[in-house]
């Protein structure tokens, strides 16, 4: 059994600490109020028993607090006392400096909890360090001067979840969708040099991963960019290698057919390369926060102006997708599936069918899924449906990295836009907090949920107002050189933060845990169901309450937990013990989603969810969890129809793995030692995590640098669902 530090080590778990700890205030008290020494070891063996109970590795204030309790049920309230006061006394000295201990626990990386945060960091590398180390003092700051006490408290107890705290004290949004279109074609400005429109698509693809970089490392979330942006390039390259081939064979006689032969020849290869350049760009880039640009890449035929232009944007997508299913080698030289790009994949009337001119990239996307992972797919015919502007016209658009959408907006000029918008960040609230703090009465529980909605209401307003009064000078990719906007040096940027230019969004985690304590059943249930989507529509209704008083887009998101859905289960079992189907995992449910035990069909689920999608304009993803599909595409097909008719946005989760040590290139499994979950090769049973390549879906995006327990345990927990 495993025990996390305050400064988050994880050591072996010392029964004879609790002991020694209990003598020492023991032996404060008179002889007539002492525990005997049997008491004291009865009391360790209980909490020992306790901590065990919880099945995961236990923290220090868990610990002590069952130390308190355990000492109160002797009777021995002296004791008790004594214990408390020590208790106190010691964190009125940590008070005094909450970091430097957390600090040097990550540059000898040795703190568990923050290894794992994110599952897309390799905190051994100079530069993971440095940017948690500078997220340690700006917690710190936050915490202690930025932000109101209450809402500090309420995310340590984990009621709510202020997320990316790490990066608030700067002025800093959370993601974006580039426009990269406006950047190719008027110019843009890197590291004070002037980019002028590229003059070949190998060269478009160039300047867009130096955009990405620098994009990534002036914003702390995710961003997208649209493969359309690069199709008008396709053919200024054709024209250009036309022209070059004319005057190669201008002493030849040749048809005219001839030499367009040979420059299309010549363009896919430079097509190839310029994909090439984007995806081994991406993946072997780190930026200043120490990790892969966190983008998707979107490939929609609808966004083409002309025929021409999609014919060059099917192409482009067509190399995309081969070279995501060949993948990136690793340090064996083996080929692995890469985290990034993400990739999202449009089905519409031009893909979805066998005969349909464009069917051929809908099967090779199937083959990709089946192999990598990705793309995800995005129905165009329910997205027109759900996402409706003020002017009655639907749109079809991406989401921004995680799946957070934005909301329609039509501009000034009565045009859509979406291209060069953003997310002013996220305040999550934990739904089954608020159903155990009512008890189960549901006038309590719809007492409860109002006040813990305004408290996220205004943890959202802190996030808005840190962001008012920046200068476009602070980051001057996204505000000055057309990334977000054009505007003036020294301008703020307040105007995108009003009218629905940018969104900020309420975050929401646990639905299924909600519901199951509050009815008894699964929200799956028909019974339980009303009460579940009553829940989603409360949350909606406040956000449009909010929007009305603040002229912001308020919306409502499916929070992608990571480490969140661990921390909030840790919470919930501190606050309210073990209660069986509600707090008894290490992990709560990602938003609205079905249990990851619960036995349902993949299309069943993929219907359920599709109503709670719908209330979750802000951003939500379903999936369905599915074998090795290699061998049998014409599965994976008949999913991609049914996400099409069926659901706004969707995946598949496979898996796709490989150990180092023996060449096993099967599901690397997860097995439970001294009650921690490890990775193991069952071939050669290797637990070097160093030594084996895994790469799980596990919030609407890959990771591959591992997880921590909860997360750990949602993984393993999983049943297939296809």
């Amino acid at each position: 059994m495993k025990i996390i530090k305050r400064n988050g080590a994880e050591v072996a778990f010392d029964i004879q600490k609790i002991v020694n700890a209990v003598r020492k205030a023991n032996d404060e008290v008179s002889e007539d109020n002492r525990l005997s020494e049997e008491q004291i070891k009865l009391i360790a063996d209980k909490v020992a028993a306790l901590s065990k109970d919880l099945n995961r590795a236990v923290n220090v204030e868990e610990v002590q607090d069952f130390v308190e309790n355990q000492i109160m049920d002797q009777k021995a309230f002296a004791v008790a006392r004594k214990y408390i006061t020590y208790r106190y006394t010691r964190a009125l000295i940590r008070k005094s400096n909450t970091t430097d201990a957390q600090i040097l626990t990550l540059i000898e990386c040795n703190n568990e909890e923050v290894k794992q945060e994110n599952s897309n960091k390799n905190p051994t590398v100079n530069s993971v360090q440095r940017d948690y180390m500078a997220g340690e003092v700006s917690k710190d700051l936050t915490r202690r001067i930025l932000l109101p006490r209450d809402i500090v408290e309420a995310h340590e107890q984990g009621l709510i979840h202020f997320h990316d705290a790490d990066y608030f004290a700067q002025h800093m949004h959370n993601c974006d969708l580039v426009n990269l279109e406006d950047m190719l074609q008027n110019g843009t400005v890197i590291s004070g040099t002037f980019i002028e429109k590229p003059h070949s698509f190998s060269t478009a693809c160039n300047i867009a991963t130096q955009i990405i970089a620098q994009v990534a490392s002036n914003q702390y979330g995710g961003q997208s960019i649209s493969l359309t942006h690069l199709a008008p390039f396709v053919d200024i390259s054709r024209q250009k290698i036309r022209a070059e081939v004319k005057e190669e064979l201008k002493d030849v006689a040749v048809m005219e057919d001839t030499i367009s032969r040979i420059a299309e020849k010549r363009l896919r290869d430079e097509i190839k390369r310029g994909i090439q350049t984007i995806q081994y760009q991406v993946v072997t880039l780190l930026t200043t926060n120490g990790q892969a640009p966190f983008v998707t890449v979107f490939m929609y035929l609808g966004e083409a102006r002309s025929e021409r232009e999609r014919a060059d944007l099917a192409m482009i997508i067509e190399e995309t997708l081969n070279q995501r299913i060949q993948g990136v080698k690793n340090e064996s030289g083996v080929w692995v599936t890469p985290a990034f790009p993400k990739l999202i994949y449009v089905l519409e009337e031009d893909n979805i069918r066998e005969g349909s001119k464009y069917w051929y990239l809908t099967e090779l996307a199937a083959k990709c899924t089946a192999k990598r992972m990705v793309p995800d797919y995005i129905s165009e015919k329910k997205m027109l449906e759900y996402k409706i502007d003020k002017n009655g016209e639907g749109h079809c658009y991406t989401c921004m990295g995680c799946r957070s959408f934005l909301t329609p907006y039509v501009d000034e000029n009565g045009k859509p836009k979406y291209y060069g918008r953003f997310n002013q960040g996220v305040v999550t609230i934990n739904l089954p907090d608020v159903a155990l703090s009512s008890g189960g009465d549901m006038q309590e529980f719809w007492r409860i949920f109002d006040e813990r909605l305004e408290l996220c209401h205004r943890a959202l307003m802190e996030r808005h107002n840190r962001l008012k009064g920046t200068l476009s000078d602070a980051a001057p990719i996204l505000w000055q050189y057309g990334a977000l906007a054009r505007l003036k040096k020294g301008e703020t940027i307040d105007k995108l933060l009003y009218g629905g230019y940018s969104t900020i969004s309420l975050g929401y985690a646990g639905l299924y845990e909600c519901v199951k304590y509050m009815t008894g059943k699964s929200h799956t249930d028909e019974e339980a169901k009303p009460f579940a989507l009553e829940v989603m529509q409360h949350m909606n209704d406040k956000c449009k309450e909010w929007k009305a008083k603040h002229n912001i887009d308020f919306s409502l998101y499916g929070t992608p937990l990571e480490s969140t859905t661990y921390k909030f289960a840790k919470a919930l079992q501190v606050r309210f013990g073990i209660i069986p189907g509600v707090t008894d995992k290490n992990y709560i449910t990602n938003s609205y989603h079905v249990h990851v035990t619960e036995k349902i069909d993949a299309f069943t689920k993929l219907k359920f969810e599709s109503e709670f999608q719908r209330l979750s304009p802000g951003g939500a993803i379903s999936y369905v969890e599915v074998p090795n599909m290699q061998d049998n595409i014409p599965a994976v097909l008949a999913v991609m129809k049914y996400i099409y008719e069926n659901i706004m946005y969707a995946e598949l989760n496979t898996k796709s793995d490989f150990c180092q040590a023996c060449g096993y290139d099967g599901e690397i499994q997860i097995v439970e030692e001294d009650g921690k979950l490890l990775w193991e090769c069952p071939y050669c049973h290797n637990r070097d995590q160093s030594k084996m390549n895994v790469a799980r879906r596990t919030c609407g995006y890959i990771g591959t640098q591992f997880w921590n327990q909860g997360r750990t345990q949602e993984i393993k927990d999983r049943v297939l669902h296809l």
